[in-house]
């Protein structure tokens, strides 16, 4: 069941002032995150070599989007019924994702069981949203930020990861953030993978029209050296665009019913029954 928020009427414009995370996950604006969360995933070895191996962007361009969508919505704001539905879903597609280091250098060891890869997961999940989020809405009062914070930690004990797993408070998540990304490698795999995802070639069209923006939007908001890594163009006019289009993006929240920016929320409940 989504969670309403509250709002406070500010020059006529509704401002949202959510309380939890079942108030910020079905923001729309979101989905602005969701090639970057896939990518930071993607760009640790262990994570980027069993997609490889085990997924075909190709083919199914939107199932690891589609998954993610499910999955994020179902734990937010979906029945129990449907969170235990993604769960068990969630755990019979990791299961075959483990492989030993190849002997010939190929590829590292992996196991999509592994808690550490879990909790990668989950901290790129909330790590895209939230910057996402802080970049279109007003800030968080610190002790909303702290409690959506600590609700994010579902995201990875779902997965499988142990409770306490995730950093106890955002400094010490902050900290490890910073050593994850600086141990990142993009290798010609991964970079592989992460262009069959953004091509999208077999998406329906509509997809197809709007990935332009979507490579943007994730070129845009990786770390610099995970960026250049990929091999993605950057550059001082681009970025300028990108705070004009995030800019943009915090003038429509305030005049779009939530019932319109909550529609892909909907959607993917819908489908879970």
């Amino acid at each position: 069941m989504c969670h309403a928020g509250t709002y406070d009427w500010t020059n006529g414009a509704a401002v949202r002032m959510p309380t939890r995370l079942a108030d910020i996950a079905p923001e729309s604006v979101q989905l602005a995150g969701a090639g970057r969360a896939i990518l930071l995933q993607l760009a640790n070895p262990a994570v980027g070599h069993g997609v490889a191996r085990h997924s075909n962007f190709v083919a199914d361009p939107l199932k690891r989007l589609n998954g993610t969508l499910s999955y994020i919505y179902a734990l937010t704001n979906g029945t129990p019924a449907q969170r235990d539905r993604v769960a068990a879903w969630v755990s019979r597609a990791h299961l075959p994702v483990r492989a030993e280091v190849a002997a010939d250098g190929s590829h590292p060891a992996y196991d999509a069981t592994d808690p550490a890869l879990q909790l990668w997961v989950a901290a790129t999940l909330y790590d895209s949203a939230m910057r996402v989020y802080d970049a279109v809405f007003p800030a968080l009062a610190p002790d909303v930020a702290d409690t959506v914070y600590r609700e994010y930690e579902v995201l990875g004990t779902t997965l499988g990861m142990p409770a306490g797993l995730w950093p106890a408070t955002r400094q010490d998540f902050a900290d490890y953030w910073d050593t994850q990304v600086a141990s990142l490698r993009v290798d010609d795999t991964i970079r592989g993978v992460a262009q069959d995802l953004l091509a999208a070639r077999n998406a329906p069209w509509w997809i197809r029209v709007a990935m332009p923006l979507a490579r943007f939007l994730t070129a845009g908001l990786l770390p610099p050296a995970v960026r250049e890594a990929y091999g993605f163009p950057w550059s001082p006019r681009r970025d300028k665009l990108l705070r004009a289009l995030f800019h943009a993006a915090a003038v429509l929240v305030r005049v779009t019913p939530a019932w319109i920016r909550h529609a892909p929320m909907r959607h993917y409940l819908r489908r879970l029954g």
